[in-house]
């Protein structure tokens, strides 16, 4: 296992404390052991070190001490902070957005979420190269070099055509992906598919939730993968719903979100997340048991805003209530249930939250259906809740609730 020294900068940050626990956890997901922690607080981060540089030879002390090989910084660094430490301190530089895009390669698991992940990666490297292979560029000409550039300059610019090629590449198979996706959502639409987005911070419970509304469905699905582990799922998981009330819905699981998500990642990840926007009602699953849970909202909510998701509902679900005494739910938060996926608390009364927002334009109708049109009958129950249901020797009568499409085939036999 890897021995790291975690440096972080405090510019005046009241979440420090809050984002270097959870980097420890990110650390640990890579095998990374993190023994000693450094902070700084400065008005604004160093542009060549990172830290002051005074500070520099406190993590010199400590490398040696704890017989670290690496360091951890909170925040992205430059290609320039990169290069510059890796030399004064004479060890690996990881910082935050690397640990982040390390933990999504090891945890991608389909086609598109490796293509993801890869282009993600490659866009973060390519302006580190220099800093990837510290000394390359300083090297002077060989035989068989211009005059202009030596061997290292050289092979520098190969690997930056190499990646560019790359990037190019995986462009153009995630576009194929993204054509195939935008014709799923055409079809949903063409259906009258209502579709509902789980989201949230990394290991709020999204798969967990998931799981156990599918055991309220008629129709039974197979679960998703879901642990106790940061960044379980990258891979939209999507299941068919059906309830007793005969409602039908695509609920979609989706990628959890972090502090500092890596801008390389959302973009890497838009044609993903382009689900969470085409959707008709979000469940934003919230850890309640943290205690840093409000920030994490604020965070998860600012991404949603950055990919352009505006103007849809959203229920507020504070899930883990299991774990926590006397939680107590701010007003701010309009639409809202405490649940606990695991102990299948409130599921129920979510999933009522989601038929009430998601079928409110179900009309209320009576009708008389006579014996010899009884094939409407199973269509009914089908696709419409059924709240009453008589029959005498010659008709049904039923109170219903219907989705518009409908309306037009039962028009004829209502009586209110």
């Amino acid at each position: 296992m890897d021995k790291a020294i975690l440096v972080a900068v405090n510019t005046n940050n009241p979440n420090l404390i809050e984002e270097i626990k959870e980097l420890k956890s990110l650390a640990e997901a890579c095998n990374i052991e993190v023994v000693f922690e450094i902070t700084q607080n400065l008005e604004k981060i160093n542009p060549t070190t990172y830290v002051g540089k005074g500070k520099l030879e406190e993590i010199k002390v400590a490398i040696n001490t704890y017989e670290a090989n690496l360091i951890l910084t909170n925040d992205e660094l430059t290609p320039a902070q990169i290069s510059t430490l890796e030399e004064e301190l004479n060890c690996n530089i990881f910082d935050r957005t690397f640990i982040i895009l390390e933990i999504f390669k090891r945890r991608a698991k389909t086609k598109e979420a490796i293509l993801q992940v890869e282009l993600a990666t490659l866009k973060y490297q390519l302006p580190r190269l220099v800093g990837a292979r510290k000394g390359l560029s300083r090297q002077r000409g060989t035989a068989g070099a211009t005059k202009s550039k030596g061997a290292g300059e050289m092979k520098l610019e190969l690997e930056r055509r190499e990646i560019y090629d790359k990037i190019a590449l995986l462009n153009k198979e995630l576009a194929n992906l993204t054509k195939l996706r935008k014709q799923q959502r055409n079809k949903r639409k063409q259906n009258e598919m209502k579709v509902v987005a789980l989201v949230g911070y990394t290991n709020a419970g999204k798969s967990s939730t998931l799981n156990a509304l599918l055991n309220y469905s008629v129709l039974k699905k197979k679960e998703v993968f879901e642990k106790d582990m940061l960044f379980a799922t990258l891979e939209t998981a999507t299941r068919l719903i059906k309830t007793k009330n005969n409602l039908t819905f695509l609920l979609t699981d989706t990628v959890g979100f972090v502090n500092k998500l890596p801008h390389q990642l959302i973009e890497a990840f838009k044609s993903t997340l382009e689900e969470i926007k085409e959707a008709n009602l979000i469940i934003h699953i919230v850890d309640a048991a943290n205690p840093n849970y409000e920030n994490q909202i604020k965070l998860t909510n600012e991404v949603l805003k950055e990919i352009g998701v505006e103007n849809i509902p959203i229920i507020y679900a504070f899930n883990k209530i299991d774990l926590v005494d006397n939680f107590y739910i701010p007003p701010i938060y309009e639409k809202a249930i405490k649940i606990s996926a695991t102990n299948n608390y409130n599921l129920d009364k979510l999933l009522e939250l989601i038929e009430s927002e998601l079928f409110q334009n179900y009309l209320k109708i009576q009708v008389k259906i006579p014996y010899e049109k009884s094939h409407l009958i199973s269509l009914i129950k089908e696709n419409a809740i059924i709240t009453n249901f008589e029959e005498n020797e010659e008709s049904f009568y039923l109170d219903l609730k219907i989705p518009p499409f409908l309306y037009e085939k039962l028009v004829n036999y209502i009586i209110k």
